[in-house]
Parts: structure tokens; C-alpha cells; sequence
């Protein structure tokens, strides 16, 4: 009987784990940017301090990939907004070092720098923060460069200030941390990739498909029903095989 109840209480464990990632997936079914992360579970051997036999194998789940497919492309017309179309990541400096990020909803902060939502400065292609002139109206173009006209100026004064860095690092060379952001997994910045292709004034909206984020939690309470149904079954034979020894 303990036998069965450690079984179904691991297998419980496990949904409970897989269902968290399917619900931070859902919660971030409109956040820009976002990569569905990827719940499986895989079996491990049972070590501890005592001998125990070589076929002893307990279960994790573990989160090995992020789905890396495009989302949906949406026009926002906003000057500042841009996506990336087909492969590639946008640069953007972080604590931790240069980060990757699919995110284009960029805006300009207090000391003119361009940033992304969470106040990460936008690399250019040199690997410095993109300044851009206050007040000035900036305009991308397909290859990342950046072009301001500054307040008053004429349209044929309109200046080239630099280039984004737009990379395209192979997908199995990217670690996902904690803030959502990908970073080169051997701890070296990325090189620039020419051929990576962006499109302004659209934003690109999480991959998670919101119909199979449901259904997956779905079944995953079911799947947490049964294994309480089979503790609650061990713990009735336990109780009757009690009465059936007890003596009066």
C-alpha cells in the first residue's frame, strides 16, 4: 500500500509541476514576445545514502525547451514598435549581461536611451545603448537601422544614428531565465546577423495557443484527480484490511 500511495503522490507532484508552467504560459498568452516553455516528464534513478537496486526510478518534470515559433503579427503604427520577421532576436543589455529578446515594444526613457517594456537598453549593432535625440521622430528600416528627423528639422535633414543588433544565435545555444529573456548559453554575446529582417510599427504577440494552454490544463486536473482517487483508494483497503485483522 505505501508502495501505491508514493507512486500517486509523485504522479501528482508532477502534474502540479507541468500545470504551473501551463498556466505562467496562458497568463502570457498576450505578452509580446513571449516563447511558450515547453513541461515534460522524464524518469531518474533513485539515489540516496542507503543501497537501493539499480531499476529504482522516481519521475521529474523538467522544462528542456521553449516552442521558438513566430506569433502573430499585430499593426500597432506606433513608430517606436518593431518585430522581427522569421528568425531572430533583438539585443538588449541586462545585469546579467547581453539578452535576447523577440519583445519590440520599445520606448525612450529619461536619459534618451532606447529601451525595451522592462527598462532593458536596446543594443545597437556596435554593442552600445541606442541614444536617440530628444524629441526626435525615429524611424526603422527592414536591416535594423535607425534614422531620427529632430523637432523642427526638414524631412531631408533626417539622420542615420546607428543600427540595431539583430542576431541569430542556434536555438540550442540559448538558456530562458527567470525574466523571460534568452541568453547565449556559453556566456558570449552573439555576433550580429545580417540577415535577420524586422518590420516597424508592428509587434509580434506570444506564441502560446490559448486553445491548447486550456485543454492541457484540463487534462492535467483530471490527471490530478485520479491520482488522489487511487490515494483514496489505497487508504479505504487500507482501513478494511485494519477491520479484517482487528481483533474484538
Amino acid at each position: 500500500m505505501d508502495r501505491i500511495i508514493y507512486t500517486a503522490a509523485g504522479g501528482a507532484a508532477r502534474v502540479l509541476e507541468q500545470q504551473s508552467v501551463i498556466s505562467n504560459n496562458l497568463a502570457n498568452v498576450n505578452t509580446a514576445g513571449f516563447r511558450e516553455q515547453m513541461a515534460i516528464y522524464r524518469s531518474v534513478p533513485v539515489v540516496g545514502a542507503a543501497p537501493t537496486l539499480p531499476t529504482r526510478v522516481s519521475t521529474v518534470t523538467s522544462t528542456p525547451a521553449s516552442h521558438l515559433g513566430q506569433g502573430v503579427m499585430v499593426e500597432t503604427g506606433h513608430a517606436l514598435d518593431a518585430a522581427i520577421t522569421g528568425d531572430g532576436w533583438f539585443s538588449v543589455q541586462t545585469p546579467q549581461g547581453e539578452a535576447y529578446t523577440r519583445a519590440g515594444e520599445f520606448a525612450v526613457n529619461e536619459q534618451n536611451l532606447l529601451v525595451t517594456s522592462q527598462g532593458y537598453p536596446v543594443l545597437s549593432a556596435d554593442g552600445a545603448p541606442v541614444e536617440i535625440p530628444e524629441r526626435g521622430a525615429v524611424t526603422f528600416s527592414g536591416d535594423g537601422q535607425i534614422s531620427v528627423l529632430g523637432a523642427g528639422d526638414r524631412p531631408n535633414d533626417i539622420q542615420l544614428i546607428g543600427q540595431l543588433k539583430l542576431v541569430n544565435p542556434q536555438p540550442d545555444g540559448l538558456l530562458r531565465g527567470g525574466d523571460g529573456l534568452f541568453r547565449a548559453a556559453n556566456g558570449q554575446a552573439a555576433p550580429a546577423d545580417p540577415q535577420v529582417r524586422m518590420i516597424a510599427g508592428f509587434v509580434e504577440k506570444s506564441n502560446v495557443n490559448p486553445a491548447e494552454a486550456m485543454v492541457g490544463m484540463i487534462a492535467n486536473a483530471r490527471r490530478f484527480e485520479m491520482q488522489m482517487k487511487v490515494i483514496q483508494d489505497a487508504s479505504s483497503n487500507a482501513e478494511r484490511a485494519n477491520s479484517i485483522l482487528s481483533t474484538n
